[in-house]
């Protein structure tokens, strides 16, 4: 049966709406044991109130590695400024990161910063000059993690949404990280730190959880819409007719 908060949370797929218990229950024969369990193990690390921003690279190849290892730390949101004329398509580093991701793509860095500063993120901007050391941030609440582009850096647009700026520490000659390396290297700072400050790194709340799980299987299953529309008797879509 299903609970009121499950019913007011309704997940739509083709035309109809279905809850997450019944996303679950009808999908659930089409996954393993192994694989329902790692799906719920990964929803209880899910982070989501901290997100990456990538503003303007040049090689779809870095902003791929970005996600990649977003993803792997347990991020779910990954917004990408596309101000680049030669962004370059390239999925071959994801290796399918991108199917578990929420990724957002904005087309200008005012659009975005603007939207998401006013749904209560604290903007810190990746820069060299006058930032302050990314250890010392406490990053347990909603915040973006802005890193710019592999020639320039940030824009001075982005620096106009910066509540703080904000480096990595290095103690070799070299001035800076390739962009996926620096982005690997602080997500992965601020996971620690989500677990040290607050005794778990995964924000989703426990009500929200069961939604959670219900999309991943989405993901997770072939030709999930298929399946789903058929146990309500509804006849799927013609693309998806062979499934």
């Amino acid at each position: 049966m299903s609970s009121a908060a499950d019913v007011t949370r309704l997940i739509p797929v083709g035309d109809q709406l279905f809850t997450a218990s019944e996303v679950l229950s009808t999908l659930s024969p089409f996954l393993s044991a192994a694989r329902a369990l790692r799906i719920r193990e990964a929803v209880q690390q899910r982070i989501t109130q901290v997100s990456p921003v990538l503003e303007g690279l040049f090689d779809r190849g870095n902003a791929s590695a970005v996600m990649r290892s977003a993803e792997g730390l347990g991020y779910q949101h990954v917004h990408i400024i596309d101000t680049s004329e030669n962004f370059k398509e390239s999925n071959r580093v994801t290796q399918g990161a991108e199917k578990w991701l929420d990724v957002h793509v904005w087309p200008d860095t005012r659009e975005c910063l603007g939207t998401l500063k006013q749904s209560g993120c604290k903007v810190y901007v990746t820069h060299l000059k006058r930032a302050r050391d990314l250890r010392d941030i406490a990053f347990d609440g909603p915040a973006l993690l802005v890193f710019g582009n592999e020639k320039e850096g940030v824009s001075e647009t982005a620096l106009e949404f910066a509540d703080e700026r904000v480096q990595l520490p290095m103690w070799g000659f070299s001035q800076s990280f390739n962009i996926s390396v620096a982005a690997a290297l602080c997500l992965f700072h601020i996971r620690e730190e989500r677990l040290r400050r607050l005794g778990v790194a995964g924000d989703v709340p426990s009500a929200e959880q069961l939604r959670f799980e219900a999309e991943f299987y989405l993901r997770a299953v072939e030709h999930a819409e298929a399946i789903l529309l058929r146990a309500r008797g509804r006849k799927p879509a013609t693309h998806e007719a062979g499934a």
